[in-house]
């Protein structure tokens, strides 16, 4: 038997044992989930076609790990303007093994699990936590009426990341959004460093090579 699901937007023709690359699913490695909707069902007695869906059938796949998938580079280049602009993109992705398929009427021999889900609360569960909360109401007052502590000291301002060569405004405010607010983590950087952030900031090493950002945040920082 074979069917034809829809998830992430895309169709894949599946069956049992099968494992392909899906769009990012929420869960951990291990979980048992239902795979979007079935468009089709296949097998020697014939062939079911949804409209759009076949009711009550369902493919149940397995999680088997989520990561992401090989870079894309993409490059674009505008002649005779000195345009050149390089980026890169890995895009995430699960990897699934389809368990079951199950056809309208039978009923899933594989059981849905998720280690990521919330825990259920039940009714004597909340019954237990009743009495802790009326106990609790005195520590509340107690609190309340206890004085208030001495706020604690703001913590330092950022450091101006435009006293670095090359560095203007609009490239320390990138900067600050991808975590750089200080020349002591700038001091910091190895080549590793400056190629991760290159993949969100283009042509970053190259400016904080040519500007010797290292030495001069080292100097700035002391």
């Amino acid at each position: 038997m074979f069917a034809v699901i829809k998830t992430g937007g895309k169709q894949y023709r599946v069956a049992a044992g099968d494992e392909i690359r899906i769009e990012k699913l929420e869960g951990a490695a291990g979980d048992t989930l239902a795979l979007g909707d079935v468009l089709m069902l296949g097998s020697d007695a014939g062939v079911t076609v949804g409209s759009p869906i076949v009711d009550g059938a369902q493919v149940i796949g397995e999680l088997v790990d989520t990561n992401r998938a090989k870079k894309v580079i993409v490059f674009k280049k505008r002649r005779r303007q000195n345009y050149r602009r390089t980026k890169g993109h890995r895009q995430w992705g699960s990897l699934v093994r389809i368990a079951e398929i199950v056809a309208p009427g039978e009923t899933a021999k594989t059981k849905l699990k998720s280690t990521t889900a919330a825990p259920k609360s039940d009714a004597k569960t909340e019954a237990k936590k009743a009495p802790a909360k009326k106990a609790a109401a005195p520590k509340a007052e107690a609190k309340a009426a206890a004085p208030k502590k001495a706020a604690a000291p703001k913590a330092a301002s950022n450091d101006d990341l435009t006293q670095l060569t090359g560095v203007g405004p609009a490239l320390a405010t990138k900067l600050n959004e991808a975590g750089i607010t200080s020349f002591a983590q700038i001091a910091a950087w190895s080549d590793a460093d400056m190629e991760t952030l290159s993949e969100t900031i283009t042509g970053l090493k190259a400016k904080a090579e040519k500007g010797d950002w290292i030495n001069a945040a080292k100097a700035l920082a002391s």
